[in-house]
């Protein structure tokens, strides 16, 4: 009989040991690389002239496709006679400072495919150009594992889940709220990488699954991205880019923000509620154990010490910090990163370890990361073949040509299509305005679409991707907590449909009221 039963567990274990799985975040960027690289070879190469203000010599350079230059005079005269949207003030006051596509200049150049030693070379150069953003990662890991290790955080998810006991839908409802905020009035994004070694235990301890945390933190700063309001690196940049006031049809904005998230939050709470009542709901019921046991409490709770509560206090002041340096002071990672290098020596005394222990555990903290960091130089690569190789230009000379000459609710919608592709390529929103809003604005004029129609098909259309696109910031996300991207994919394709036709509404609905 029990040979019986060991032949029978053998039998059933056996098709798992050649079940197909989805490859990992590292893997699919690769994968995303050859494509990138296949598409060097087969897209004819092409640039646009490209228009840039120096200051130093105080005059505008063009530079054209065989990248010769030339200088002209700073000059709003200048600019309308290259037929390029943007005010003067926003070259000269730095809001513009990325070359800038002029309209009309599109060139063939020689091709550039993108062979074996590119396409080695290029996440070795993603490295070195988002090492800004690896350092951050590097640091942040440094103080968790010190925290981790103090026992901080298990004690302080448990007095919190003591707090919210019976009440906690509400951490769904206030955090996905905190995201979209951050998202439409900053751009919050990156930095939310931070956050989830702090929320993901307190989501496990509340009943939650791991997919709840990544979706009211990920999903609750897209949409906010998503509907930019005040953004200065996505509405601020389009605007300046498009000639218009930031204030045009701001209130279009704030009805497509309020809309869109009121979609999402309770999409968010719906599913989290089903998973709370039945964990067999989750997307990833079968990894449950894993990631309790890396992110759950450990055993009894222990006591809540003084130094806990002063180290904790003195990372979350971090973060207090840190916001206001992004808000108010418009920092990027480099003071972002000297945040948390200061973090990391104030708690090497509030901890109250031994120097050799607190730096073991600090670089084990930062080695914990060391996935998050190869996702975010390796996305950084796709987009270096696709510059190296020339194609991003014809890719979107491309795409200008195809929306000519159609009926405005056909010309919007297209639009919205179109910036969901060029999303893809150009993942960066302020890099996406200011290569395509010179060009795709006066094709709106063309047809009747107001100008901050098109701002809004683009700012839909980039939010749209980011849900999706390996180049964005969700394999970076799905890292931190060891989620595979297939289950992401099968938690967010509901509410992605749903946003897409959301977003089609909205945009007809803008281009018939005018």
């Amino acid at each position: 009989m029990t040979e019986d039963i060991a032949v029978e567990q053998a039998a059933a274990e056996e098709p798992k040991r050649h079940r197909l799985h989805f490859p990992t975040a590292i893997t699919v960027l690769f994968i995303v690389m050859l494509f990138a690289a296949a598409l060097t070879y087969i897209v004819p190469a092409g640039k646009y002239s490209k228009l840039t203000y120096d200051a130093d010599q105080d005059s505008f350079v063009i530079t054209k496709p065989d990248d010769s230059t030339e200088l002209m005079p700073p000059t709003q005269q200048t600019l309308d006679s290259l037929g390029v949207s943007g005010s003067l003030d926003s070259f000269l006051d730095g809001s513009i400072s990325k070359p800038i596509a002029i309209p009309g200049t599109y060139e063939r150049v020689d091709q550039a495919p993108q062979g074996i030693v590119e396409f080695l070379l290029a996440p070795i150069q993603g490295v070195y150009d988002t090492i800004d953003i690896i350092l951050f990662v590097f640091l942040l890991g440094g103080c968790i594992g010190v925290l981790n290790y103090m026992g901080a955080l298990n004690s302080a998810v448990a007095a919190l889940s003591r707090l919210t006991k019976g009440r906690e839908y509400l951490l769904i409802i206030i955090l996905s709220l905190l995201m979209v905020i951050g998202g439409t009035t900053f751009g919050l994004g990156e930095e939310t990488i931070a956050l989830y070694p702090i929320l993901m235990p307190v989501f496990i301890a509340a009943g939650y699954d791991a997919m709840t945390c990544i979706a009211v933190i990920f999903v609750g700063a897209s949409v906010g991205t998503m509907y930019s309001t005040v953004n200065p690196f996505a509405i601020g940049v389009a605007t300046k880019a498009a000639g218009i006031a930031m204030s045009e049809q701001m209130s279009w904005r704030f009805i497509a923000l309020i809309v869109g998230a009121v979609m999402a939050v309770a999409y968010i709470m719906v599913y989290a509620h089903k998973v709370r009542l039945d964990p067999s709901k989750s997307v990833c019921y079968d990894m449950k154990g894993k990631i309790e046991e890396r992110w759950g409490q450990q055993g009894n709770s222990i006591e809540f010490t003084t130094q806990m509560k002063v180290s904790l206090a003195v990372f979350g002041l971090s973060f207090v910090v840190l916001v206001w340096g992004i808000v108010a002071q418009q920092w990027w990672f480099d003071y972002m990163t000297a945040v948390f290098l200061a973090c990391s020596i104030i708690l090497a005394f509030t901890s109250g370890l031994e120097e050799e222990v607190f730096f073991d555990k600090y670089i084990g903290g930062c080695g914990d990361l060391m996935s998050v960091a190869l996702v975010v130089g390796v996305a950084r690569a796709v987009n270096i073949l696709l510059e190296n190789g020339f194609i991003s230009d014809s890719i979107l000379n491309f795409f200008s040509g195809a929306v000519t000459g159609m009926s405005p609710i056909l010309f919007i919608i297209v639009m919205l299509l179109v910036y969901v592709i060029l999303g893809f390529f150009i993942n960066s929103s302020s890099g996406l305005a200011v290569l395509s809003v010179p060009i795709m604005a006066p094709l709106g004029d063309a047809v009747g679409v107001s100008r901050a129609s098109i701002i809004a098909a683009y700012n839909y259309g980039q939010g749209l991707i980011s849900y999706v696109t390996p180049t964005g910031l969700i394999l970076a996300s799905l890292a931190m907590v060891d989620v595979p991207f297939s289950r992401w994919i099968k938690f967010i394709n509901p509410l992605l449909v749903a946003t897409i036709v959301l977003n089609a509404l909205l945009l007809v609905a803008q281009v018939l009221v005018g």
